[in-house]
């Protein structure tokens, strides 16, 4: 009856008002809970296919997230299982028996089992193979099917890293049907699949319901490349962009550690960054001018001019954190003197002309004018030449034209690459390649720290690279904003425990 109130009615509508005013987990107030995020990227993946090239931005959309592996590598750096839930090893190391999850699907809807585990690894390793880190493969005898959820492979002698390889981006598990389309079609069996990517602007992901995992509290998540460190500090604070995971205007830090809208993370890396030279050409050939150059580089310097003073000496190829460092970086001190008798002795008293091929990162362009005003002192003139990312690959990585470059080695634990004689910075040691080969077949921990102590002392001492500094990963998010990783094992934004508070 309109108008008409009981009293028992009137009770019934102010006790439903006092609860919806006080209750904290109606309805209403969970929706208020944000599910999508807007991640801040600097560099466009050439492609999304992580078992089919070196650029780290594409593991840093696909990994955990698109694609996933037998096992996995956290946070911390520790291998997990993951596709694979356990495994057997033999007494010799050489027999690894992989038990499989159940129930786990590619986003196309069809089943993962041990014959797409399988074809992945054999396809990783074989004779017209594009993956960028085929040498991790190389010591694999044979992958056997044993039945839908048990995989055994068969190492060609034992390998202490084959887990943690198998943690890598590059050896994401993928189908026989769609491997050929995964660049422009990702199709994994990860939490998120892709939406859309509009070239140039974004890529979206969107949750996956149907992952056979814990699932994501994300529902979308969209990756904006922002190539210019400017607009990277006007997206973040116009609201547009919720995270940059790896902020380049690191001049900003200061000012973004002080709004409480901000959470600053400044954390480690795996990235090695280095001014690598063409071991096989011109003047860079003989080990006395490269170490002239070693000598003349201001380490110091550029970790303040191009990354505004964060970012870790190093005097090799290896990672500071890691127990098995050696601390290298007196091994060249600043020494222009030195530096000039070193090419006067090589024959090169009036210095020479050549290259610096730069790819897109901020760490490069901005290292390169300071590097190249270093060497200018000891009378060797650089050509800047600023390369687009697909370039640098093309020119530098694949072909080798190039004198010198400035690049961060993101993949965790590559010391291995300066055994490769087909590596773009063309480096060729007997005495580098035996301590490779015992390492490979220790697995006790100290011994295998012994090994690679003495690996990092004869690159040092060989001068390969001018070894600069780690790479700092500094990262800028919302205050709210949780379960993003302050530093990065593996190159990698991995957003499966990403979520809003």
């Amino acid at each position: 009856m309109t108008g008409r109130f009981t009293r028992r009615g009137v009770l019934a509508t102010a006790l439903a008002a006092m609860l919806a005013a006080t209750a904290p987990i109606t309805q209403a107030s969970a929706q208020a809970i944000r599910t999508d995020v807007n991640i801040g990227v600097r560099l466009e993946p050439p492609h999304l296919d992580p078992t089919a090239g070196a650029a780290a931005a594409i593991d840093e959309i696909t990994y955990a997230n698109i694609f996933e592996g037998l096992t996995r590598i956290d946070a911390e750096g520790a291998v997990k299982p993951w596709l694979a839930k356990s495994w057997e090893i033999s007494e010799d190391g050489l027999t690894y028996t992989f038990r499989l999850q159940e129930g786990v699907k590619f986003h196309d809807g069809t089943d993962f089992d041990a014959n797409d585990a399988k074809f992945s690894l054999d396809r990783a390793r074989g004779e017209f193979s594009t993956n960028a880190q085929k040498p991790l493969f190389e010591g694999i005898e044979e992958v056997e099917v044993v039945d839908p959820l048990t995989l055994k492979v068969t190492l060609k002698k034992p390998n202490g890293a084959f887990l943690f390889n198998l943690g890598w981006g590059d050896a994401a598990m993928v189908a026989e049907e769609t491997a050929s389309s995964n660049t422009s079609k990702p199709i994994g069996t990860g939490p998120f699949k892709l939406v859309q990517w509009v070239q140039g602007d974004r890529i979206e992901l969107a949750k996956n319901a149907e992952y056979w995992g814990e699932p994501a509290q994300l529902d979308r998540a969209t990756f904006r490349i922002i190539a210019d460190p400017a607009a990277e500090l006007a997206a973040l604070m116009a609201g547009d962009i919720d995270a940059f995971p790896n902020f380049q205007a690191t001049e900003n830090l200061p000012m973004l550690a002080a709004d409480p809208r901000f959470t600053v993370a400044v954390g480690s890396t795996e990235g090695e960054t280095i001014l690598a030279m063409n071991n096989k050409k011109g003047p860079l050939s003989d080990v006395r001018v490269r170490r002239a150059i070693s000598h003349a580089v201001d380490r110091q310097a550029v970790i303040d001019g191009a990354m505004f003073g964060n970012g870790t000496p190093i005097g090799s190829h290896f990672a500071p954190h890691h127990p098995a460092y050696v601390d290298l970086t007196d091994t060249y001190p600043l020494d222009l003197d030195k530096a000039k008798a070193l090419l006067a002795e090589a024959g090169y008293a009036d210095g020479f002309k050549a290259t610096l091929k730069l790819p897109p990162p901020t760490y490069a362009r901005r290292g390169g004018e300071l590097i190249a005003s270093d060497l200018n002192k000891i009378g060797i003139e650089l050509e800047i030449v600023p390369l687009e990312w697909a370039q640098w690959l093309s020119e530098v990585f694949k072909n080798k034209d190039f004198d010198f470059t400035i690049i961060s080695h993101t993949e965790p634990m590559d010391i291995n690459i300066y055994g490769r004689k087909d590596y773009y910075f063309q480096y060729d040691s007997e005495a580098f390649d035996k301590v490779m080969a015992e390492l490979e077949t220790t697995t006790e921990e100290q011994a295998r720290y012994k090994l690679l102590g003495d690996a990092q002392r004869i690159i040092a001492e060989d001068a390969v690279n001018v070894f600069l500094f780690q790479l700092a990963k500094a990262g800028v998010w919302s205050a709210n904003l949780k379960g993003m990783w302050v530093n990065s094992p593996i190159q990698a934004n991995d957003l499966t425990g990403v979520h809003w508070e």
